[in-house]
């Protein structure tokens, strides 16, 4: 089994989850409570197809690139009990989107502590480093 989705063990099945930098997968958010799971963490497993692992802190302006591409996150969307999200959000996004849009110049800071690992499989640390909240 692929190492980034190895179990943890316990009851709940959920992957034993590490972050970008090697230690444990912090939470992302719960307000709004985000996730493949909708567990507050950017947890993955092998049906998570779109890798939706990158915590980031979403922007105008990447909202905006990422309707303009085919993925609004803005509008509240009640029958999936999706209320839409505004800039200043964290949300958990597909790596392959975050790494677009840091390619088109728009990309949002990311938290690195709740960026899972499975990111580093589309990106580099290095580029989510110079997108990282409270570095300089």
């Amino acid at each position: 089994m692929d190492d980034v989705f190895r179990r943890d063990g316990g009851g709940g099945g959920r992957p034993h989850a590490r972050n970008v930098l090697g230690g444990v997968l912090l939470p992302c958010s719960v307000a709004p409570l985000t996730g493949f799971f909708r567990d507050g963490c950017c947890n993955t497993d092998a049906q998570d197809h779109g890798l939706h692992v990158v915590c980031a802190e979403v922007s105008a302006e990447f909202l905006a690139f990422s309707q303009a591409v085919g993925n609004d996150l803005s509008t509240p969307r009640p029958e999936y009990g999706f209320a839409g999200l505004r800039p200043g959000d964290r949300w958990c996004l597909c790596a392959a989107r975050w790494e677009e849009a840091r390619r088109a110049g728009v990309a949002p800071p990311v938290l690195l502590e709740a960026t899972h690992e499975a990111a580093l499989r589309v990106t580099t640390l290095a580029h989510l480093e110079a997108h990282a909240i409270g570095r300089d």
